[in-house]
Protein backbone atom coordinates (compact mmCIF):
# COMPACT_ATOMS: atom_id res chain seq x y z
CA UNK A 1 0.00 0.00 0.00
CA UNK A 2 1.59 3.21 -1.05
CA UNK A 3 2.02 6.18 1.32
CA UNK A 4 -1.07 8.30 -0.39
CA UNK A 5 -3.69 5.41 0.34
CA UNK A 6 -1.97 4.97 3.68
CA UNK A 7 -2.56 8.72 4.65
CA UNK A 8 -6.14 9.12 3.21
CA UNK A 9 -6.98 6.40 5.41
CA UNK A 10 -5.56 7.73 8.15
CA UNK A 11 -7.54 11.13 7.11
CA UNK A 12 -10.94 9.15 7.32
CA UNK A 13 -10.16 7.68 10.69
CA UNK A 14 -9.62 11.31 12.32
CA UNK A 15 -11.98 13.12 9.85
CA UNK A 16 -14.52 10.92 8.87
CA UNK A 17 -16.73 13.62 7.75
CA UNK A 18 -15.27 16.66 7.18
CA UNK A 19 -11.71 14.61 6.09
CA UNK A 20 -14.19 12.95 2.98
CA UNK A 21 -12.96 13.51 0.19
CA UNK A 22 -16.86 14.70 -1.40
CA UNK A 23 -17.16 16.59 1.49
CA UNK A 24 -17.96 20.50 -0.14
CA UNK A 25 -18.16 22.51 2.87
CA UNK A 26 -21.49 21.41 3.28
CA UNK A 27 -23.61 23.08 5.87
CA UNK A 28 -24.83 20.49 7.68
CA UNK A 29 -24.26 16.49 7.83
CA UNK A 30 -27.66 14.68 10.11
CA UNK A 31 -26.87 11.06 11.40
CA UNK A 32 -30.51 9.81 12.47
CA UNK A 33 -30.48 6.60 14.08
CA UNK A 34 -33.95 4.86 15.48
CA UNK A 35 -33.29 1.38 17.69
CA UNK A 36 -37.45 0.62 17.24
CA UNK A 37 -37.41 0.68 13.37
CA UNK A 38 -33.98 -0.75 12.79
CA UNK A 39 -33.79 3.34 10.91
CA UNK A 40 -30.30 4.62 10.49
CA UNK A 41 -30.29 7.47 8.11
CA UNK A 42 -28.10 10.41 6.98
CA UNK A 43 -29.10 13.53 5.51
CA UNK A 44 -26.86 15.85 3.77
CA UNK A 45 -27.29 19.78 3.47
CA UNK A 46 -24.88 20.94 1.00
CA UNK A 47 -25.92 24.28 0.25
CA UNK A 48 -28.79 26.63 1.50
CA UNK A 49 -28.30 30.16 -0.47
CA UNK A 50 -30.76 30.11 -2.77
CA UNK A 51 -33.49 27.98 -0.75
CA UNK A 52 -34.27 25.05 1.38
CA UNK A 53 -32.40 21.98 0.65
CA UNK A 54 -34.63 19.85 -1.44
CA UNK A 55 -33.36 16.22 -2.85
CA UNK A 56 -34.48 12.34 -2.53
CA UNK A 57 -34.05 10.19 -0.19
CA UNK A 58 -31.83 6.82 -0.85
CA UNK A 59 -32.59 3.61 0.37
CA UNK A 60 -30.03 1.16 -0.69
CA UNK A 61 -27.93 -1.92 0.75
CA UNK A 62 -24.82 0.24 1.24
CA UNK A 63 -21.48 -2.61 1.85
CA UNK A 64 -20.25 0.69 4.44
CA UNK A 65 -20.90 3.55 6.68
CA UNK A 66 -18.29 5.32 4.79
CA UNK A 67 -20.12 4.28 0.80
CA UNK A 68 -23.19 5.57 2.61
CA UNK A 69 -21.49 8.90 3.73
CA UNK A 70 -19.57 9.22 0.32
CA UNK A 71 -23.05 8.83 -1.49
CA UNK A 72 -25.19 11.25 0.35
CA UNK A 73 -22.23 13.96 0.30
CA UNK A 74 -21.96 13.59 -3.19
CA UNK A 75 -25.71 13.51 -4.26
CA UNK A 76 -26.15 16.28 -2.13
CA UNK A 77 -23.49 18.46 -3.65
CA UNK A 78 -24.51 17.65 -7.01
CA UNK A 79 -28.38 18.66 -6.40
CA UNK A 80 -27.37 22.29 -5.18
CA UNK A 81 -25.59 22.70 -8.66
CA UNK A 82 -28.90 20.90 -10.65
CA UNK A 83 -30.96 23.72 -8.94
CA UNK A 84 -28.90 26.78 -9.69
CA UNK A 85 -28.56 25.62 -13.11
CA UNK A 86 -32.31 25.23 -13.83
CA UNK A 87 -33.07 28.66 -11.97
CA UNK A 88 -34.68 27.10 -9.13
CA UNK A 89 -34.68 28.86 -5.83
CA UNK A 90 -33.60 25.63 -4.18
CA UNK A 91 -30.50 24.27 -2.45
CA UNK A 92 -28.85 21.20 -1.88
CA UNK A 93 -29.98 18.35 0.04
CA UNK A 94 -29.97 14.29 0.06
CA UNK A 95 -30.74 11.78 2.28
CA UNK A 96 -29.49 7.82 2.08
CA UNK A 97 -31.33 5.71 4.18
CA UNK A 98 -29.29 1.95 4.91
CA UNK A 99 -30.95 -1.23 4.35
CA UNK A 100 -32.28 -3.23 1.62
CA UNK A 101 -35.54 -1.26 0.15
CA UNK A 102 -37.43 -4.71 -0.32
CA UNK A 103 -37.23 -6.38 3.01
CA UNK A 104 -36.15 -3.52 5.37
CA UNK A 105 -38.88 -0.63 4.29
CA UNK A 106 -41.75 -0.48 6.60
CA UNK A 107 -44.24 2.31 6.80
CA UNK A 108 -42.66 2.93 10.36
CA UNK A 109 -39.42 3.24 9.27
CA UNK A 110 -40.33 5.50 6.95
CA UNK A 111 -42.82 7.60 9.43
CA UNK A 112 -39.39 8.16 11.88
CA UNK A 113 -37.45 9.17 9.09
CA UNK A 114 -40.48 11.90 8.06
CA UNK A 115 -39.92 12.81 12.05
CA UNK A 116 -35.82 13.35 11.95
CA UNK A 117 -36.70 15.38 8.27
CA UNK A 118 -39.34 17.66 10.36
CA UNK A 119 -36.83 18.06 13.38
CA UNK A 120 -34.85 20.34 10.79
CA UNK A 121 -37.68 22.66 10.55
CA UNK A 122 -37.95 23.26 6.58
CA UNK A 123 -33.98 23.53 6.08
CA UNK A 124 -34.30 20.18 4.53
CA UNK A 125 -37.43 18.73 2.20
CA UNK A 126 -37.21 15.21 1.14
CA UNK A 127 -38.50 13.45 -1.85
CA UNK A 128 -38.14 9.59 -3.65
CA UNK A 129 -34.95 8.76 -4.79
CA UNK A 130 -33.62 5.01 -5.56
CA UNK A 131 -35.52 2.33 -3.47
CA UNK A 132 -38.47 4.70 -3.14
CA UNK A 133 -41.85 5.16 -4.10
CA UNK A 134 -44.99 7.84 -4.36
CA UNK A 135 -46.46 5.60 -1.65
CA UNK A 136 -43.70 6.20 0.67
CA UNK A 137 -43.60 9.91 0.15
CA UNK A 138 -47.26 9.90 1.03
CA UNK A 139 -46.28 7.77 4.34
CA UNK A 140 -43.68 10.66 5.36
CA UNK A 141 -46.23 13.40 4.36
CA UNK A 142 -48.16 11.97 7.56
CA UNK A 143 -45.95 13.52 9.79
CA UNK A 144 -44.30 16.45 8.26
CA UNK A 145 -44.99 18.94 5.63
CA UNK A 146 -41.39 19.22 4.72
CA UNK A 147 -41.75 16.44 1.67
CA UNK A 148 -42.21 16.32 -2.39
CA UNK A 149 -43.17 14.58 -4.69
CA UNK A 150 -46.33 12.72 -3.11
CA UNK A 151 -49.44 11.62 -4.77
CA UNK A 152 -51.95 13.63 -6.86
CA UNK A 153 -54.42 12.40 -4.88
CA UNK A 154 -52.86 14.33 -1.79
CA UNK A 155 -52.54 17.30 -3.67
CA UNK A 156 -48.84 16.34 -5.31
CA UNK A 157 -47.04 16.85 -8.01
CA UNK A 158 -47.15 12.46 -8.37
CA UNK A 159 -44.16 10.27 -9.15
CA UNK A 160 -40.93 12.98 -10.90
CA UNK A 161 -39.72 10.10 -12.97
CA UNK A 162 -41.45 10.19 -16.00
CA UNK A 163 -40.42 14.15 -16.05
CA UNK A 164 -36.80 13.32 -15.78
CA UNK A 165 -36.70 10.96 -18.43
CA UNK A 166 -38.20 13.68 -20.42
CA UNK A 167 -35.96 16.57 -19.02
CA UNK A 168 -33.30 13.46 -20.44
CA UNK A 169 -34.61 13.45 -23.77
CA UNK A 170 -34.17 17.50 -24.08
CA UNK A 171 -31.34 17.05 -23.40
CA UNK A 172 -29.97 14.37 -25.32
CA UNK A 173 -31.60 15.66 -28.39
CA UNK A 174 -29.32 18.90 -27.49
CA UNK A 175 -26.42 16.83 -27.55
CA UNK A 176 -27.46 15.23 -30.61
CA UNK A 177 -28.26 18.44 -32.70
CA UNK A 178 -24.97 19.75 -31.43
CA UNK A 179 -22.55 16.61 -32.36
CA UNK A 180 -24.57 15.11 -35.47
CA UNK A 181 -26.16 18.77 -36.75
CA UNK A 182 -29.92 17.24 -36.31
CA UNK A 183 -31.54 16.45 -33.16
CA UNK A 184 -33.74 13.86 -34.96
CA UNK A 185 -33.02 10.25 -32.79
CA UNK A 186 -33.89 8.42 -35.96
CA UNK A 187 -32.03 5.42 -37.03
CA UNK A 188 -29.88 6.79 -34.36
CA UNK A 189 -28.22 3.25 -32.11
CA UNK A 190 -28.91 4.23 -27.86
CA UNK A 191 -27.48 2.32 -25.34
CA UNK A 192 -29.66 2.59 -22.02
CA UNK A 193 -27.80 1.23 -19.52
CA UNK A 194 -30.28 1.26 -16.35
CA UNK A 195 -34.45 0.72 -16.73
CA UNK A 196 -35.95 1.66 -13.69
CA UNK A 197 -38.46 3.96 -13.74
CA UNK A 198 -36.56 7.00 -15.21
CA UNK A 199 -34.47 4.25 -17.97
CA UNK A 200 -37.81 2.94 -18.96
CA UNK A 201 -39.89 5.85 -20.25
CA UNK A 202 -36.31 7.50 -21.59
CA UNK A 203 -36.35 3.85 -23.89
CA UNK A 204 -39.65 4.72 -24.66
CA UNK A 205 -39.56 8.09 -26.02
CA UNK A 206 -36.19 6.99 -28.10
CA UNK A 207 -38.38 4.44 -29.26
CA UNK A 208 -41.12 6.57 -29.80
CA UNK A 209 -38.83 8.68 -32.32
CA UNK A 210 -37.31 5.98 -34.02
CA UNK A 211 -34.07 5.00 -32.69
CA UNK A 212 -32.52 1.64 -32.65
CA UNK A 213 -32.06 1.15 -28.88
CA UNK A 214 -30.10 -1.63 -26.67
CA UNK A 215 -30.64 -2.08 -22.68
CA UNK A 216 -29.01 -3.25 -20.04
CA UNK A 217 -29.95 -4.25 -16.85
CA UNK A 218 -28.61 -6.38 -13.85
CA UNK A 219 -32.93 -7.44 -13.57
CA UNK A 220 -33.61 -10.03 -16.58
CA UNK A 221 -37.15 -9.92 -15.99
CA UNK A 222 -37.33 -6.17 -16.19
CA UNK A 223 -35.34 -6.59 -19.20
CA UNK A 224 -37.90 -8.80 -20.88
CA UNK A 225 -40.39 -6.87 -19.89
CA UNK A 226 -39.24 -3.68 -21.23
CA UNK A 227 -37.47 -5.33 -24.56
CA UNK A 228 -41.43 -6.60 -25.41
CA UNK A 229 -42.86 -3.52 -24.41
CA UNK A 230 -41.13 -1.28 -26.60
CA UNK A 231 -38.98 -3.18 -29.49
CA UNK A 232 -35.76 -2.86 -27.81
CA UNK A 233 -32.94 -5.33 -27.80
CA UNK A 234 -31.27 -6.74 -25.21
CA UNK A 235 -27.65 -6.43 -24.50
CA UNK A 236 -25.77 -9.99 -24.12
CA UNK A 237 -22.32 -9.94 -23.63
CA UNK A 238 -19.64 -9.16 -21.48
CA UNK A 239 -18.06 -5.74 -23.47
CA UNK A 240 -21.35 -3.25 -22.93
CA UNK A 241 -18.54 0.07 -23.29
CA UNK A 242 -17.35 -0.79 -26.26
CA UNK A 243 -20.44 -1.47 -27.59
CA UNK A 244 -21.01 0.30 -31.24
CA UNK A 245 -23.73 3.03 -30.35
CA UNK A 246 -24.05 6.65 -31.30
CA UNK A 247 -25.85 7.71 -27.81
CA UNK A 248 -24.43 6.25 -24.57
CA UNK A 249 -27.45 6.76 -21.56
CA UNK A 250 -26.40 5.85 -18.05
CA UNK A 251 -29.61 5.74 -16.08
CA UNK A 252 -28.15 3.19 -13.37
CA UNK A 253 -25.58 3.98 -10.53
CA UNK A 254 -22.35 7.01 -10.90
CA UNK A 255 -19.04 6.89 -11.94
CA UNK A 256 -19.74 4.83 -14.99
CA UNK A 257 -17.51 6.78 -16.63
CA UNK A 258 -13.81 6.43 -15.61
CA UNK A 259 -10.13 5.35 -15.92
CA UNK A 260 -11.55 1.90 -17.20
CA UNK A 261 -14.67 2.32 -19.50
CA UNK A 262 -14.08 5.98 -21.10
CA UNK A 263 -11.21 4.07 -23.09
CA UNK A 264 -13.48 1.74 -24.65
CA UNK A 265 -16.74 4.25 -25.37
CA UNK A 266 -17.36 3.64 -28.80
CA UNK A 267 -20.49 5.98 -28.60
CA UNK A 268 -20.46 10.08 -29.89
CA UNK A 269 -22.87 11.29 -26.90
CA UNK A 270 -23.24 10.39 -23.61
CA UNK A 271 -26.58 11.31 -22.48
CA UNK A 272 -28.11 9.90 -19.21
CA UNK A 273 -29.94 10.21 -16.36
CA UNK A 274 -27.65 8.73 -13.51
CA UNK A 275 -26.21 11.04 -11.03
CA UNK A 276 -22.63 12.00 -10.59
CA UNK A 277 -21.50 9.95 -13.94
CA UNK A 278 -17.86 10.74 -13.67
CA UNK A 279 -16.14 9.14 -11.45
CA UNK A 280 -13.92 12.45 -11.16
CA UNK A 281 -15.42 15.46 -12.19
CA UNK A 282 -11.67 16.79 -13.46
CA UNK A 283 -10.18 13.77 -14.88
CA UNK A 284 -13.04 12.16 -16.80
CA UNK A 285 -14.45 15.30 -17.99
CA UNK A 286 -11.30 15.90 -20.07
CA UNK A 287 -10.81 12.43 -20.71
CA UNK A 288 -14.53 12.48 -22.60
CA UNK A 289 -13.57 16.20 -24.30
CA UNK A 290 -9.94 14.46 -25.22
CA UNK A 291 -11.95 11.89 -26.83
CA UNK A 292 -14.44 14.22 -28.78
CA UNK A 293 -17.37 12.51 -26.76
CA UNK A 294 -20.14 15.33 -26.42
CA UNK A 295 -21.12 15.02 -22.59
CA UNK A 296 -24.72 16.06 -21.48
CA UNK A 297 -23.89 17.15 -17.79
CA UNK A 298 -25.83 14.75 -15.84
CA UNK A 299 -26.82 17.13 -12.98
CA UNK A 300 -28.18 19.24 -15.70
CA UNK A 301 -30.38 17.22 -18.22
CA UNK A 302 -31.61 15.32 -15.08
CA UNK A 303 -33.26 17.76 -13.33
CA UNK A 304 -36.90 16.87 -14.41
CA UNK A 305 -37.42 15.24 -11.37
CA UNK A 306 -36.66 18.26 -9.36
CA UNK A 307 -38.57 20.56 -11.55
CA UNK A 308 -41.41 18.56 -10.89
CA UNK A 309 -41.57 18.41 -7.13
CA UNK A 310 -40.54 21.41 -6.88
CA UNK A 311 -44.04 22.62 -8.43
CA UNK A 312 -45.34 21.60 -5.40
CA UNK A 313 -43.79 24.00 -3.25
CA UNK A 314 -44.33 27.37 -5.52
CA UNK A 315 -47.89 26.02 -6.67
CA UNK A 316 -46.93 25.99 -10.51
CA UNK A 317 -49.54 23.91 -13.17
CA UNK A 318 -48.82 20.92 -15.24
CA UNK A 319 -47.90 23.15 -18.18
CA UNK A 320 -45.60 24.92 -16.72
CA UNK A 321 -43.75 21.92 -15.97
CA UNK A 322 -43.52 20.95 -18.95
CA UNK A 323 -42.18 24.28 -20.38
CA UNK A 324 -39.34 24.29 -17.67
CA UNK A 325 -38.39 21.06 -18.72
CA UNK A 326 -38.20 21.16 -22.39
CA UNK A 327 -36.08 24.44 -21.49
CA UNK A 328 -33.46 22.21 -20.54
CA UNK A 329 -32.73 21.44 -24.78
CA UNK A 330 -31.94 25.05 -24.69
CA UNK A 331 -29.81 25.41 -21.39
CA UNK A 332 -27.45 22.19 -22.73
CA UNK A 333 -26.84 23.72 -26.40
CA UNK A 334 -25.68 26.80 -24.38
CA UNK A 335 -23.61 25.39 -22.05
CA UNK A 336 -22.10 22.62 -25.03
CA UNK A 337 -21.08 25.95 -27.18
CA UNK A 338 -19.73 27.49 -24.04
CA UNK A 339 -17.77 25.15 -22.96
CA UNK A 340 -16.24 25.05 -26.87
CA UNK A 341 -15.70 28.55 -26.52
CA UNK A 342 -14.31 28.96 -23.08
CA UNK A 343 -11.76 25.52 -24.22
CA UNK A 344 -12.91 23.49 -21.11
CA UNK A 345 -15.01 20.67 -20.29
CA UNK A 346 -19.07 20.45 -20.75
CA UNK A 347 -18.96 19.57 -16.86
CA UNK A 348 -17.18 22.56 -15.94
CA UNK A 349 -19.05 25.20 -18.01
CA UNK A 350 -22.20 23.86 -16.29
CA UNK A 351 -20.59 23.90 -13.09
CA UNK A 352 -19.74 27.54 -13.07
CA UNK A 353 -22.77 29.08 -14.07
CA UNK A 354 -24.10 27.21 -11.23
CA UNK A 355 -21.60 27.57 -8.60
CA UNK A 356 -21.89 31.79 -10.13
CA UNK A 357 -25.57 32.10 -9.16
CA UNK A 358 -24.97 30.38 -5.52
CA UNK A 359 -22.36 32.72 -4.94
CA UNK A 360 -23.91 35.80 -6.35
CA UNK A 361 -27.46 34.56 -3.50
CA UNK A 362 -24.98 34.67 -1.28
CA UNK A 363 -23.98 38.41 -1.59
Amino acid sequence: MNAEILKANELKKVAPVFGQLSFDNHEQVVFCNDKDTGLKAIIGIHNTNLGPALGGTRMWNYESEYEALNDVLRLSRGMSFKSAITGLNLGGGKAVIIGDAKTQKTPALMRRFGEFVHSLSGKYITAEDVGMETEDMDIVSEVTPFVAGISEEKGGAGNPSPITAYGVFMGMKAAAKYKFGTDNLEGKKVLVQGIGHVGETLVKYVSEEGAEVIIADINQERLIEVSEKYGAKIFEGDHLYDLDVDIYAPCALGATLNDQTIPQLKAKVVAGAANNQLADELIHGELLKQKGIVYAPDFLINAGGIINVYAEIVKYDRAEIIKKTENIYNTTLEILTKAELEQMTTHQAALKIAKNRILAAKK
